[in-house]
């Protein structure tokens, strides 16, 4: 679980993300400075990394998401099979190192999902049945819009919008604050780290993923995401024959477009 600390070095003037700095213009300030440089898209280190933005492609924003990753079960003993997910996504772009008074160090930024799943409350509206404590309303799995407080004396992270999967199981980011709507099918995942937090139920880390916009579903705003620095999320098995299976997690979402 990430200390107390890590809280107190993210609440530094959390803000609403100004427009992300870009590698390829590095404009001179007035007095001269180079201006900051975007963050980094994180590599997980193992035998297999996700392929890197195609050239042309920008940083748009860096969400946090908070939610559940959701499963089934056709019977004891099954592989629990994934049914998508549900989360609220956050703005935290200006938390990263160089962009903005707010900046935290790289390490506490990349802490930022372990320490939300495991400290804060997850921000859906749970409908628990048997077997499934973390199972959330069918039909308004959303809380009210709100920002993500860390502490009570902290100020917000921005509220971007939902990720949720379709009746098709489709899975779509729905941002309106950023102004970007995604539709994405998924083209590439890896483990995530060894070291990957756990998450709060112990199942541990789901994997990394790069998603792009499926042809013709209407995408504005990016055309691929990244889902990296994953917490938690994996499955708690079949083993007590439950028919759904929800876990809390957290993640860092990259938006490019």
């Amino acid at each position: 679980m990430i200390a107390k600390s890590i809280l107190l070095l993210a609440s530094a003037a959390l803000s609403v993300a100004s427009p992300v700095a870009q590698p390829d213009s590095q404009p001179i300030s007035a007095d001269g400075c180079a201006a900051p440089q975007a963050p980094t898209l994180p590599v997980n280190g193992g035998p297999s990394e996700l392929p890197q933005p195609p050239a042309g492609l920008k940083l748009q924003r860096i969400a946090l998401g908070l939610g559940t990753q959701n499963y089934t079960c056709s019977h004891p003993g099954a592989d629990p099979v994934s049914t998508g997910a549900l989360a609220m996504f956050y703005d935290i772009t200006s938390l990263f190192p160089g962009q903005s008074q707010a900046s935290l160090s790289q390490s506490a930024v990349d802490a930022l999902p372990a320490f939300a799943v495991n400290n804060l409350r997850i921000p859906l509206n749970f409908d628990p049945v048997p077997g499934d404590k973390f199972a959330c309303s069918l039909t308004s799995p959303f809380p009210a819009d709100a920002p993500l407080r860390f502490s009570s004396c902290d100020d917000p992270a921005p509220l971007l919008g939902h990720h949720f999967f379709d009746a098709d199981g489709t899975p779509v980011f729905d941002l309106p604050a950023a102004n970007i709507h995604l539709v994405a099918k998924k083209d590439a995942s890896a483990d995530a780290p060894a070291a990957a937090d756990k998450g709060p139920e112990g199942t541990g880390a789901v994997a990394w993923l790069k998603l792009s916009a499926k042809d013709g579903a209407g995408s504005f705003g990016a055309s691929l995401v990244y889902r990296v620095e994953t917490a938690g999320g994996n499955p708690h098995g079949c083993s007590n024959g439950t028919t759904v299976d929800s876990t809390p997690y957290s993640a860092q979402y990259w938006f490019f477009g």
